[in-house]
């Protein structure tokens, strides 16, 4: 099948920015300076360690209003964002099969909608570090998961743009409608309410899922560009960078969901946190991207 002969979801409503939007100039940009992740990844991990041992004789901040205010901007983005995504994701899976969901790019080639959507996941990954500095100035616990999920998902979203990597489809709707449940948790979180303990198990139930799913696509990515019969626009570099992500997660949101909430019979407290804490891990304070 050519998929540039393939037709696009009915979209209700097309706004001017997203009509407007050139997927060759975002793409020329991101080989340009995607390897300036790598500088931007060495400034966070100085400024959040450098910051743990700044705050260490130093009092707590609060930060409530505006760790409400970021917890409702990064939720309303990540709704907005699986709204104008999905539709897209839907259609190719409900026309064209499995195959071309996996391994045609035409969400950002031939859907100005999903493409504008898609490169605005990409550059979030770079604000996105800034739930880190909430953890830092209110003295809640840093884990590893929490830094190292940031960094890796930053690295492999600009070097996938860069090659349009198809399987990504999969990757940022997951992510966007994942991040919809998670931000909007946190938003109530620091408001002050108390969503029941089953909603932020939902809310890794569903991680644990993506990563399943992450690399449930790599693997037939894999085995499509090894059998050598179809075209499938993903290297193989990144697919191994890809499953060692996804897997790395799984077992570290494994290891998270099982001491969280089973335990030893310790369970975490959720009314001692609130918002963005123990990086987002902590009673479901976690995500991925």
């Amino acid at each position: 099948m050519n998929y540039l002969e393939i037709t696009l979801p009915n979209y209700s409503y097309v706004f001017n920015f997203e009509e407007e939007f050139k997927h060759q100039d975002t793409r020329v940009w991101m080989v340009k300076n995607w390897t300036n992740g790598f500088y931007f990844c060495g400034i966070y991990m100085i400024l959040i360690f450098g910051g743990q041992h700044y705050m260490q004789s130093r009092p707590r901040f609060q930060l409530r209003g505006v760790l409400s205010l970021w917890n409702t901007a990064l939720a309303a983005f990540s709704i907005i964002g699986a709204c104008r995504t999905l539709p897209e994701f839907i259609h190719v899976l409900k026309n064209y099969g499995l195959y071309h969901s996996v391994c045609i790019p035409s969400f950002i080639e031939q859907d100005r909608v999903s493409g504008f959507w898609s490169w605005m996941f990409v550059l979030s990954k770079l604000p996105e570090l800034g739930d880190t500095v909430f953890i830092v100035l209110r003295k809640q616990p840093l884990i590893f998961l929490h830094w190292y999920h940031h960094i890796t998902v930053l690295m492999y979203s600009w070097y996938s743009y860069t090659e349009y990597t198809a399987s990504a489809r999969w990757f940022i709707v997951m992510n966007y409608c994942v991040h919809s449940i998670m931000y909007s948790y946190y938003a109530l979180r620091s408001m002050g309410y108390s969503p029941p303990r089953s909603f932020a198990m939902l809310i890794t139930t569903c991680q644990l899922i993506q990563m399943v799913l992450g690399c449930a696509v790599n693997f037939w990515a894999l085995q499509i560009l090894e059998s050598g019969q179809q075209e499938c626009h993903i290297s193989r570099t990144n697919i191994k960078l890809s499953i060692a992500m996804y897997f790395s997660y799984f077992v570290l949101f494994a290891r998270f969901f099982q001491k969280a909430y089973f335990g030893n019979g310790k369970k975490s407290k959720t009314g001692s946190t609130n918002g963005i804490t123990s990086t987002k891990y902590i009673e479901s304070k976690s995500k991925v991207h």
